[in-house]
């Protein structure tokens, strides 16, 4: 799963037994040489489905670690962008890869940026928030954007029993469950508990009007379902908000 340049088992473990926050400064120089990086396939495909709805203004990658989620905002923003972690680590990596971007490092449970982003995005995050997080964070994000601003993500489709995946993942936040049940701090990294039904939910109610689209370049599968949806949450307000597209 890893290359030559990845962190090691003993790295990985250590890292593992850490907080999130000091986990992330730990694997940061090289968490781009892990699978927990987002791909470049899953950033193409969120950059072709936002463009039809740009272009926009100024852009921020919410949780942008190493910065991989830039290159979506490049794509699609006219004006500069911006990125923000907890993790002082993961910022100095996006430093290193986008100069000219503004970083800020906070605690996105508890954000404070002024209303002047037409559009914020996040990537492979939302499993590092406990469920009843959610709606601080989504609340925050609104905040951050202005009237008519949009805030998108993509989210896997529900995997059949059938999937080995299924199984791989549901044995992974069992492991991560009895890990933080005995060891302090706890590691926040979930893969089952951002489902799409209570991810809108929670959006709906921290004041967005939410859609989605089907990723259709990563594709579908047996049964013709996307494996993959954009979720576009709009904030009211703006001329922008006529481009919201139907589910």
């Amino acid at each position: 799963m890893f290359s030559s340049q990845g962190p090691s088992l003993r790295e990985l473990a250590v890292q593992a037994l850490s907080s999130v926050e000091r986990g992330y400064d730990l694997l940061a120089p090289k968490f781009d040489h892990t699978p927990f990086r987002t791909s470049d396939a899953v950033l193409d495909a969120t950059a072709e489905a936002l463009r039809p709805l740009g272009p926009f203004g100024r852009g921020l990658d919410v949780c942008c670690g190493t910065g991989a989620g830039m290159r979506t905002l490049g794509a699609v923003c006219r004006e500069r962008i911006a990125g923000v972690d907890f993790s002082a680590g993961m910022l100095a990596e996006a430093r290193e890869a986008h100069p000219d971007a503004e970083l800020v490092r906070a605690d996105v449970r508890n954000l404070s940026l002024a209303a002047e982003f037409d559009l914020a995005v996040t990537f492979g995050a939302l499993g590092h928030l406990l469920p009843a997080e959610r709606p601080a964070v989504f609340t925050g994000v609104r905040r951050a954007l202005r009237p008519g601003g949009l805030f998108a993500f993509p989210l896997g489709g529900p995997l059949p029993i059938t999937s080995p995946w299924y199984w791989a993942l549901l044995g992974f936040d069992a492991v991560m469950r009895v890990r933080n049940a005995v060891w302090r701090p706890p590691f926040v990294m979930y893969y089952r508990t951002c489902p799409l039904g209570a991810v809108t939910r929670d959006l709906a109610e921290a004041g967005f009007s939410v859609t989605t689209v089907p990723l259709t370049a990563l594709g579908r599968r047996d049964d013709g379902t996307p494996r993959a949806r954009l979720v576009l949450a709009r904030k009211p307000g703006g001329s922008s908000a006529a481009n919201s597209p139907e589910e």
